[in-house]
């Protein structure tokens, strides 16, 4: 790693930018036109992490980076007035910040146009270790759940500004919130999303079939089986696709809901939440 000169640790005057700063930051608009870390900036400079570090917590500190997160700074053009108030998408931040990973759950659901309701919150896969599973970035919430690297397919690449942003594609969004309800807003959501996908031009049942084989969890199965008979969709083959599918033992139709549920021995699954009409027993 090299070393940063004198303008790298002898700041100048309070207020005023060297012209060395002044080459540096526009070094940073012309590489990352989206937020970037700490090691990114090392590698354009090649520099260590600590060096790059401390320049970069100098500049936000006097208005020229805005901070999103610790360690996460997102270019302004020197003229703006309040950097700290510059805010980036959140799917770009995500996509910064959890790649490899996708946006996906209940986002990609209204991506797609699979549900009306609008969340605040965006639902995130990574294959990253993350501390915090439910962080908050410029006041928006991202709702992480960490994966497998085999579980990185299924994905379509969609523009937001300059940046391009992984997104579970249709098929993969419904079998993602059938495995964990949950990124789904709920059994009760998924059902919704269920039959709009169905209805829908985005409808893949092969797609469908491939993914939740590959996720490699049953009780997919046994959700979607459920949902094509009780929401009465026509889907022959994936529904014996599903019946072949399931496994011995029940699973709850949502695991997040505390109540048991009417066991239902046909998909062996503990029916515990209404899903159109249908009722809970104790």
């Amino acid at each position: 790693m090299g070393e940063l000169r004198s303008e790298y640790t002898d700041f100048g005057p309070a207020g005023g930018i060297t012209e060395e700063h002044r080459r540096r930051l526009a070094q940073l608009h012309r590489a990352f036109a989206h937020p970037f870390v700490v090691e990114d900036a090392a590698r354009l400079w090649g520099v260590d992490h600590a060096q790059a570090g401390r320049l970069l917590t100098y500049w936000a500190s006097r208005g020229w980076l805005a901070r999103v997160r610790r360690g996460l700074y997102l270019p302004v053009p020197l003229e703006t007035r309040n950097p700290s108030e510059r805010r980036e998408d959140p799917w770009i931040v995500a996509a910064t910040l959890f790649a490899p990973g996708y946006l996906g759950g209940w986002t990609a659901c209204e991506h797609w146009g699979l549900t009306d309701q609008v969340f605040a919150d965006l639902a995130v896969y990574t294959t990253r270790r993350v501390r915090h599973r439910d962080p908050v970035i410029q006041e928006v919430t991202y709702h992480v759940r960490v994966i497998r690297d085999a579980r990185l397919f299924g994905l379509r690449q969609v523009w937001r500004g300059h940046t391009q942003v992984s997104v579970s594609d249709p098929a993969r969004t419904l079998a993602d919130i059938l495995d964990d309800p949950s990124m789904g807003g709920g059994m009760k959501h998924v059902a919704e999303v269920a039959r709009e996908y169905f209805e829908s031009d985005h409808r893949d049942d092969a797609a469908l079939r491939e993914y939740a084989g590959r996720l490699g969890n049953r009780a997919i199965c046994k959700r979607l089986g459920y949902l094509i008979e009780t929401l009465d969709m026509d889907a022959p083959d994936l529904l014996e696709f599903c019946r072949q599918a399931i496994s011995s033992g029940y699973s709850k139709l949502d695991p997040s809901v505390p109540t048991r549920g009417r066991l239902l021995r046909r998909w062996n699954l503990a029916v515990n939440v209404r899903i159109a009409g249908e009722g809970l027993s104790g």
